[in-house]
């Protein structure tokens, strides 16, 4: 299936004059006024849905400055060290409360809450709400979107303000901070009512609108960060009690068992490799895909994303020729991240997703040829490899060198099938569906399955340079545990998740020293993995709160993060 282009949807609600997160810091009259008159049919509440997708599309949310966000993690860094208040800082744990990017998606995901907000109110309120199941289906497309965004806004910065009416005055736009715990248990309300309005994925529907394997993914995934550890004001990192806990592992397991017996979402049919290919082509798939952000940018105009240019292997822009002849090349990558070296050894030979991961070449330019040259590049000089220039589709090369056509897939099957893996786990109901799914996910890739009795065989060249003191795997639990760590990484990496798994499991500082101080990249003098040496334990698990909102927000009493 090939895209529909929703972005050109979303841009069509601003034609509109739908009222925008900044239109509604006027009089209440006014802001009640416009809409009470927009929101009269279900063609403009599905064109209020859209301008929620559309905050996400923008370039500076998950177009590009949110690509920084869960960076550096044990898996990868970017290219540059020096401070830039901006994506380098954010990565290398460098980062302060003037942080342009910091700042710009702190107002991203507020402007989008507050888009949902107002379409959440309006939709409700319309005339024959009660018996529409499409107005449902799309206040549930709009809860959805809303949750996605609280559970950005806690995972980030812990306690933030949070409120689920829209912002009709100036006054009410702020808000002092609320508890994590209450803000999670809205964000699981707006995923329940999401899951019991929305149909399930088919063949037919496209991953750029969220179905009701989305809504129960994420649900998965907001019990599982809740049952982890995470930064509190008091500066300790502090996780539920085992009863509580074992009531989220309970609840993923649960929605899991929706999963089984629904039996459409599995892993893509033309395996890992082509997977990824597809997202890079522009094909859609609904099958593994549960949701993709969608990007599109238009000859000559400064929007799509950067998926696959910022973050994929570099390639030069072709130079010395016509406009005509640029269009017949792949154009600009600029490979901003690196891959930490040491875990292409991690993957068996055999692993399809090794090479697919990691990509172990650039693209450089000849002039005198006028042709691309493919360049092999050494250990600490690898790329970040999911998605690639050379992949995308010819007529989408030179629209504008800097932007791609690649959607952002934020939730597949392969990470629903781990975390049922986990809670099945941590549970202790059924070790051995745990060990199951997990190597489910390592029979598409072609890789050896692991029990509990091949562990230490499968774990024995890891522990060698990497043994992961941090996790006690002296039980069945923590053999398990193990495993899940390092398949995790294989699977994920780059994906946008694996920084928030090692806060959960409250490791990451200590992954970080582990990595850091082994790695090849950092045996040279400048160290251009330095995350490891700059991370403070009690303070880089969150970020900071942009100054300008400290300094407008009177009800945040001038208080920032734990050590900003």
């Amino acid at each position: 299936m090939k895209k529909i282009h929703l972005l050109y949807i979303a841009s069509a609600l601003l034609l509109t004059g739908l009222t925008s997160c900044e239109d509604l810091l006027t009089e209440e009259p006014n802001s009640k006024y416009d809409r009470d008159r927009y929101f009269d049919s279900e063609e403009k509440a599905e064109m209020a849905v859209m301008g929620i997708y559309g905050s996400l599309s923008d370039f500076n949310h998950y177009g590009w400055y949110e690509m920084a966000a869960p960076a550096s993690d044990d898996t990868y860094y970017t290219a540059r060290t020096q401070s830039d208040n901006q994506v380098h800082d954010i990565a290398h744990y460098q980062l302060n409360s003037t942080n342009t990017w910091i700042e710009s998606i702190w107002k991203l995901k507020y402007e989008g809450i507050d888009r949902a907000n107002l379409t959440i109110d309006g939709i409700s309120g319309m005339m024959g709400y009660s018996d529409n199941t499409r107005l449902k289906a799309l206040e549930a497309e709009a809860r959805f979107l809303r949750a996605f965004l609280a559970f950005d806004l806690v995972k980030g910065w812990g306690d933030v303000p949070f409120k689920t009416a829209y912002s009709s005055s100036y006054e009410s736009a702020f808000g002092e901070r609320v508890d994590r715990e209450t803000i999670y248990d809205e964000i699981i309300t707006d995923l329940t009512f999401a899951k019991n309005n929305l149909d399930w994925a088919t063949a037919s529907s496209t991953p750029e609108r969220v179905t009701q394997g989305a809504a129960r993914a994420l649900l998965m995934r907001v019990y599982l960060q809740r049952a982890g550890y995470s930064l509190h004001s008091n500066g300790q990192l502090e996780r539920p009690d085992d009863s509580k806990r074992k009531q989220y592992f309970d609840a993923v397991i649960k929605e899991w068992e929706a999963f089984e017996d629904k039996g459409y979402h599995d892993f893509y049919d033309g395996g890992y490799e082509a997977l990824f290919k597809s997202f890079s082509q522009g094909v859609l798939n609904t099958k593994e895909s549960l949701w993709e952000i969608a990007f599109y940018h238009s000859q000559g105009r400064r929007n799509g994303g950067a998926w696959g240019i910022y973050n994929g292997p570099q390639v030069a822009e072709p130079t010395g020729i016509s406009a005509s002849e640029a269009n017949q090349y792949m154009g600009r990558a600029n490979g901003f991240f690196i891959v930490v070296p040491e875990w292409r050894n991690f993957f068996e030979e055999k692993d399809k997703r090794r090479d697919i991961a990691i990509c172990t070449y650039r693209y450089t330019w000849n002039g005198t040829i006028k042709e691309h040259v493919k360049e092999e590049r050494s250990a600490g000089s690898w790329y970040v490899g999911k998605w690639r220039r050379e992949w995308m589709p010819k007529d989408s090369w030179n629209k504008n060198i800097n932007y791609a056509d690649v959607n952002y897939c934020p939730l597949r099957y392969a990470d629903v099938v781990l975390m049922a893996a986990e809670a099945y786990n941590e549970t202790g109901t059924d070790r051995q569906k745990a060990w199951n799914l997990l190597n489910s996910v390592r029979t598409r890739s072609e890789a050896t399955s692991i029990t509990e009795a091949n562990y230490e065989e499968m774990m024995s060249a890891r522990k060698k340079t990497h043994n992961l003191t941090f996790i006690d795997d002296s039980t069945p639990e923590g053999k398990f545990r193990t495993a899940l760590y390092w398949e995790r990484g294989l699977e994920l990496a780059f994906e946008g998740q694996r920084k928030y798994d090692l806060i959960r499991w409250g490791v990451l500082g200590k992954a970080l020293k582990l990595f850091g101080e082994v790695s090849s990249v950092n045996q040279k003098e400048n160290k251009p993995y330095p995350a490891y040496r700059n991370f403070i334990e009690g303070k880089h698990e969150l970020f900071p709160i942009p100054l300008k909102e400290i300094q407008s927000n009177p009800k945040l009493n001038g208080m920032n993060n734990n050590g900003y």
